[in-house]
C-alpha cells in the first residue's frame, strides 16, 4: 500500500470523486471528495504544512478497519511537514474519528480544525486512554454533535491529551455551557474561544467552576446571551491567571451595586457593542486596555492608574473625558461621537498622548475649534482618520470642508488681537517723533 493511500485511510477520507490540489507558494493543500481512484493525488500534500479535506459523508465507512502501522510507516509519518489539518463540510461518525485520532501521535500536527462538520453517534474513546498527541490547538466552528453533558466518563479517556491542550475554540455551535469536568481536565489551556454560542448568565458558574481552566489567559464570550455584567464578574473570578476577556456583542446591564472581584491579572477588557449607557462598576483595577466603543455612553469618568488604551468610539459623548485619573494613558479613540469642539485646555492634555482619534464628529470649525484640532495634528497625535475623517459641520460656510483646510490664523480669527499691538507701536513712534 502506498504512503499516500495509507495516510488517506488513516484519516478515513475515501469519498466521492475528487482530487488534491497543492499551492506550493502557500504550502497549502486542499483535497475534495477523494476516491480510491484519485487517492494517489494526496501525495502532493506530503510537502504541505496545511492540508484541508473538504466535503463528504464518512458514515458509510463506519465499519472500515483501521490497522496498526508498521515501524517504517510510523517513521515516515514523523518526517512529514504537516502542522495543521482542516476538516470541512464533512459528516463524521464519532467512532471512526476515535479510531483514527490515535495515529496522529506519530505525526507533528499541532493544530486541528473542524468547520461545518456533523459528528454522528457516540464513541467510548477507550483506545485514547493514556495517549498523548502533539496537537495543542483544537478548533470547532459551526459543528453539531451529541451533548457533552453526561459524557464526562467518555472524555476522561482523553485526559492525557486534553490535559496538555493549549488552545480551544468552539464557536457558532449552539453551545449553552461546558460541563465542569471539561474545564477541570483542560489544565494547561491558555486560550478559550466560546464566541457566537448560547451561553447565558446561569451557565457561566457551571462552566467556570472551582478548579476549571487553572491556566487560562484569554477568554472570548462575545456574541452570546449574557446580560449581567456583575454576573460575569462573579463567574470568572476564579480564573486567577485571566488576562484578556472579550464580552463584546452581548447585551449587558451594570445592575445594582454589589460585591464583585475581577481577577487581579486582568489587563484587557472588551465591552464594545454591549448596549451600555453608563460605565459599569467595578472595573478591573489593573486594566491596561479598555474597549467601550459602540455603546450609548454620554459621560465617562474613569480612574485607572495602569490604563494605557481607552477606546470610546461610536458613543454619544459631547466632550472628551477627563484624563486626570489615567496617568499612563497613551491611546484615546473618540471617533463618531457628538464632540463639536475640543477646548485648548483639553488639547494641551491630549498632546501628551501618542494616538488620538476624533474623526467623524460634528466639528464646529470656528477659529478656536479648528485651531485646537490643527494643533493636535501638528503635534503628530492624530493618526487614524486624519485628515479625511475630520469634516466641518458648522458654521454653515464651512460645512463639508476638511477641518485641515480651515484658516485658523490669528489675523483671520481675531483681527483686533493683531491690530491692537500694531496701533500701540505706531503711537509710540509718533510720540518719539514729536
Amino acid at each position: 500500500m502506498s504512503v499516500a493511500v495509507l495516510l488517506l485511510l488513516v484519516l478515513g477520507l475515501r469519498q466521492a470523486e475528487g482530487r488534491c490540489f497543492f499551492n506550493r507558494m502557500q504550502e497549502h493543500c486542499v483535497c475534495r471528495r477523494l476516491t480510491p481512484e484519485s487517492a494517489g493525488s494526496i501525495i502532493q500534500c506530503l510537502a504541505a504544512s496545511v492540508v484541508e479535506f473538504r466535503e463528504g459523508d464518512l458514515e458509510k465507512y463506519i465499519d472500515f478497519p483501521i490497522r496498526d502501522l508498521d515501524a517504517s510507516t510510523i517513521d515516515m509519518l514523523g518526517t512529514l511537514e504537516i502542522r495543521k489539518i482542516i476538516f470541512a463540510d464533512l459528516v463524521v461518525p464519532e467512532v471512526l474519528l476515535a479510531r483514527a485520532l490515535r495515529f496522529f501521535s506519530y505525526t507533528r500536527v499541532q493544530e486541528m480544525v473542524f468547520e461545518s462538520c456533523s459528528f454522528l453517534g457516540r464513541s467510548s474513546w477507550a483506545d485514547m486512554a493514556g495517549q498523548t498527541l502533539p496537537i495543542v490547538s483544537l478548533h470547532f466552528h459551526n459543528v453539531t454533535s451529541a451533548p457533552l453533558v453526561g459524557r464526562e466518563q467518555d472524555l476522561s479517556q482523553l485526559d492525557c491529551w486534553l490535559g496538555a491542550l493549549q488552545e480551544l475554540a468552539v464557536t457558532a455551535s449552539h453551545v449553552a455551557g461546558l460541563p465542569c469536568a471539561v474545564g477541570q481536565v483542560l489544565g494547561a489551556l491558555r486560550s478559550l474561544d466560546l464566541a457566537q454560542n448560547s451561553l447565558g448568565d446561569g451557565s457561566l458558574p457551571l462552566t467556570f467552576c472551582p478548579g476549571a481552566f487553572p491556566q487560562l489567559r484569554a477568554l472570548s464570550l462575545r456574541h452570546n446571551s449574557l446580560t449581567s455584567y456583575r454576573g460575569v464578574c462573579g463567574a470568572v473570578g476564579l480564573l486567577r491567571e485571566l488576562q484578556h476577556l472579550d464580552l463584546s456583542h452581548n447585551v449587558l446591564t451594570a445592575g445594582p451595586a454589589g460585591p464583585c472581584q475581577w481577577p487581579v491579572t486582568l489587563r484587557v477588557l472588551n465591552l464594545s457593542d454591549t448596549g451600555l449607557d453608563e460605565v459599569p462598576t467595578p472595573l478591573p483595577p489593573g486594566l491596561e486596555v479598555l474597549d467601550l466603543s459602540s455603546n450609548r455612553l454620554r459621560a465617562v469618568d474613569i480612574s485607572l492608574r495602569s490604563l494605557q488604551t481607552l477606546l470610546l468610539g461610536r458613543n454619544l459623548l459631547p466632550a472628551s473625558p477627563s484624563l486626570q485619573g489615567c496617568p499612563m494613558l497613551h491611546t484615546l479613540h473618540l471617533e463618531h461621537n457628538l464632540i463639536a469642539e475640543l477646548p485648548w485646555a483639553e488639547v494641551q492634555l491630549l498632546q501628551r498622548l501618542r494616538d488620538v482619534a476624533v474623526a467623524g464628529n460634528p466639528f464646529n470649525c470656528s477659529c478656536a475649534g479648528a485651531g485646537a484640532m490643527q494643533a493636535l495634528a501638528d503635534a503628530g497625535c492624530l493618526g487614524q482618520g486624519w485628515p479625511q475623517g475630520y469634516v466641518c459641520h458648522t458654521p454653515a460656510h464651512y460645512h463639508g470642508v476638511l477641518l485641515r483646510d480651515v484658516p485658523a490664523s490669528a489675523l483671520h480669527c481675531n483681527p483686533a488681537a493683531v491690530l491692537a499691538p500694531v496701533c500701540v507701536v505706531l503711537a509710540l513712534l509718533g510720540m518719539a517723533g514729536a
